[in-house]
């Protein structure tokens, strides 16, 4: 089996922690069904770094119409590398862009798609895995019927396991046409951690009273290397950028630790973050249906309980260097 990955960077030319995730994944299921791992980067700043997660050769395309993103030309570059190096399968991350160019890569190399893969491919006559569905409130085991097959997997399903091999790094260009249609992000960069790539995200609710207060919510993502994120009436209260806002109508959280600040925990949010694979709550409602949704919960003031919290954390961190 051979395998191809997209390994998405960000505006630095440095891989994102989900580009990591699917070469680890890769990896694994190329170890173990025999075959060859290649990945497909753009623009990457340091393309050998995948040989540590087990990719055994990184095409790295140096076009400067990669920096932005544009679903036909990145599709169209995708798929050419797909069939050039005569690939069986392709594996995605969950990103924005990826989803959305799933579908269009799977009509280009006429593929089997699946979303929100947690599991390892089962193989047989034909690949079947796991997803999560029903916003991850249940399990479907789905069979792919095509010979060629794309699978997107969910974040922080697999994690990162480092598998350091000797590999090649090979630049290349793409003939690419001026496209019709650009897509650019509207989401300003900065040098935060984001919430598609966090591990822990710190989310605030109307329990901090107001905007002036948000300190609390970011002095305790610094702290512990996360992302800050809101529920959707601070959002719509304009507390905080439409950007934050997670949930069900939001931007969907599956992190390591999600820990909810003021926050009650409406059915949407919920539903948002429930992939996450520990979730905290602070509130000073002890029936806030969040507590029931929670792996750990603390029924308590926030502006109490926070600066102590952070105080902790700051002595434990000073105590192991």
């Amino acid at each position: 089996m051979k395998i191809l990955i997209f390994a998405e960077t960000d505006e630095n030319g440095n891989f994102k922690k989900d580009a990591l995730e699917i070469a680890s994944y890769a990896s694994q299921v190329s170890s173990e069904n025999g075959g060859s791992l290649i990945a497909l980067s753009f623009n990457a700043s340091e393309p050998e770094r995948l040989s540590n997660y087990g990719v055994q050769k990184t095409i790295n395309a140096k076009n400067q119409e990669l920096n932005n993103f544009d679903p036909e030309i990145y599709s169209n570059c995708i798929s050419e590398i797909f069939k050039s190096e005569n690939c069986d399968l392709l594996v995605l991350s969950s990103s924005s862009n990826s989803k959305y160019i799933g579908g269009i890569l799977s009509v280009k190399i006429d593929a089997g798609y699946v979303t929100n893969v947690i599991s390892k491919p089962t193989m047989g006559d034909r690949i079947s895995v796991q997803r999560n569905t029903f916003t991850n409130k249940a399990f479907e085991n789905v069979e792919i019927m095509k010979s060629k097959v794309i699978l997107a997997i969910s974040k922080n399903s697999y994690g990162l396991k480092e598998n350091q091999i000797n590999s090649e790094a090979i630049e290349t260009n793409f003939n690419i046409s001026e496209s019709r249609n650009k897509v650019k992000s509207v989401e300003k960069t900065s040098n935060k951690v984001t919430i598609a790539d966090a591990d822990i995200v710190v989310s605030g609710g109307r329990g901090l009273k107001g905007p002036e207060n948000w300190h609390l919510i970011e002095n305790l993502a610094d702290i512990l290397g996360g992302a800050t994120a809101c529920s959707k009436p601070v959002s719509d209260l304009g507390w905080r950028p439409h950007s934050e806002h997670v949930g069900q109508t939001g931007k969907p959280v599956s992190s390591n630790l999600y820990i909810a600040i003021g926050i009650s925990g409406a059915i949407q949010h919920l539903a948002g973050v429930n992939s996450s694979k520990v979730k905290v709550v602070i509130n000073t409602d002890p029936e806030a249906p969040f507590f029931k949704a929670a792996d750990y919960g603390i029924v308590g003031d926030a502006f109490e309980v926070v600066p102590r919290l952070i105080d902790k954390l700051k002595e434990f961190k000073s105590s192991n260097g």
